[in-house]
């Protein structure tokens, strides 16, 4: 179906070099997207736009490119705000109990509409989940993406030590369990695979080598685990694997790092550590309503960038506390305040549409609003509450506009989702 979208259209272009760097983006004052067979055709001025083609006018609102959440763990949406536990109790307290239940896949098909029904609800069009250690939590997650045709990532996690018994597989059953959903699922429709460690703690030198075979053998998958979140963690991990440098040397040794490993948290890194990602293109993913809720510690926004580490940000549902990408750029701007260093709206919301997309290697598919790109889109109102919109009373800037949505926004903000040119938000 060919259809054009009306508003005021907001595309990036490259990473902001500054607060105020206008040459960054594409800004449309009375824009227009035209959209067919879920592809974007073209992007411009409305008066320029063909005529005879049904207008959906979404005027004074912001047209964007959709959302997209790098880390995130689907089994964990009943243990979102779980009091009271810093890492490690958390997983066991909370997180192992929940997740145990995926094993039934009745439960799994369930919280599945309720998890792609939350980041639609919240302008997210691509996420990047955990699921369980059980395929069935895969293939309920796959399922309900391929049902919505929504582009979705993600992969069943390996564990076979330091969890409960209905949370552990074996290395050779993670293996072929991985194996069998890889072919399943991984570039079939929007769907694409991660092979999932969780984290070294969970995993034996025999099953990260069963997950290095993994990603020796699917180059195109992407490698998604938990790096230096917690100094606990930390110190746990280290006297299991003593024999390594520090926590990223054990990855780098299975051979787990490269342009398509994802990094969850990174907070506690040493300076070879951050070489070592910036050598081999591996990226940092930064979670900051996680961080702060289970109280892990600040990532050092500035110091990673600067050290040449590609950064992504994500909500990290269920450590995380919201599922909007626009609550977790708020905590973002506070977590860098508190180490004087900053946060421009502008550089946000980069890092929510292309600068996410290029940590993927997908900016040629999403992050855009340019012409061939998916049409997963946006529609963001800065008036959505009367306090927003006693504010927007004084706003004169993109910019300014950007960060109230930025500070204040939330899930109301989201006007619409379109997934592949489909509205969708429930």
């Amino acid at each position: 179906m060919t259809k054009i979208l009306r508003g005021r259209v907001l595309s990036f272009t490259r990473q902001p070099d500054s607060a105020d760097d206008h040459s960054a983006y594409t800004y449309i004052e009375d824009g227009a997207v035209l959209l067919s067979d879920g592809l974007i055709k073209t992007v411009g001025v409305f008066d320029d736009m063909p005529s005879g083609i049904e207008v959906i006018d979404h005027r004074p609102n912001l047209l964007m490119a959709g959302f997209i959440d790098t880390h995130n763990h689907f089994p964990q949406m009943q243990v979102i705000g779980s009091y009271g536990a810093q890492l490690l109790d958390w997983l066991n307290n909370y997180t192992f109990p929940a997740e145990t239940q995926f094993a039934d896949r009745t439960h799994a098909d369930r919280i599945a509409v309720k998890y792609f029904d939350e980041m639609l609800r919240n302008g997210t069009t691509t996420p990047v989940a955990y699921c369980s250690v059980h395929a069935a939590s895969a293939d309920a997650y796959f399922s309900e993406a391929e049902k919505r045709n929504i582009r979705a990532i993600g992969g069943k996690v390996l564990m076979d030590r330091n969890a409960p018994e209905g949370l552990l597989d074996t290395p050779q059953s993670a293996y072929e369990d991985t194996k069998t959903l890889i072919e399943k699922w991984h570039e079939k429709g929007r769907a694409l695979y991660a092979i999932s460690p969780r984290f070294a703690i969970t995993s034996t030198p025999v099953q990260l080598e069963m997950a290095q075979a993994l990603v020796a053998e699917n180059p195109t998958c992407y490698m998604q685990t938990h790096l230096s979140e917690n100094h606990d963690e930390i110190a746990y991990t280290m006297s299991l694997y003593p024999e390594h440098p520090d926590y990223l040397g054990i990855y780098e040794h299975y051979g787990l790092l490269g342009s398509r490993a994802l990094l969850g948290h990174c907070i506690h890194l040493s300076d070879r550590e951050r070489s070592v990602m910036a050598d081999t293109n591996s990226v940092a993913v930064f979670c900051p309503t996680s961080n702060l809720f289970i109280g892990s510690g600040l990532f050092n926004e500035e110091r990673t960038r600067q050290d040449g580490v590609r950064i992504a940000v994500a909500t990290d549902i269920g450590g995380g506390t919201s599922y909007s990408m626009l609550r977790t750029m708020d905590e973002a701007y506070k977590v860098c305040q508190l180490q004087n260093q900053n946060l421009p709206p502008l550089y946000a919301f980069y890092l929510m549409t292309l600068g996410n997309a290029k940590a993927l290697g997908l900016e040629a598919e999403i992050g855009t609003l340019e012409a061939g790109s998916e049409a997963d889109i946006v529609v963001l109102d800065a008036s959505a509450t009367p306090a927003m919109a006693l504010r927007m009373e004084t706003v004169t800037t993109l910019a300014e506009e950007l960060f109230v949505l930025q500070t204040l926004g939330d899930d109301r903000s989201v006007v619409e989702t379109y997934v592949a040119g489909v509205a969708a938000k429930p």
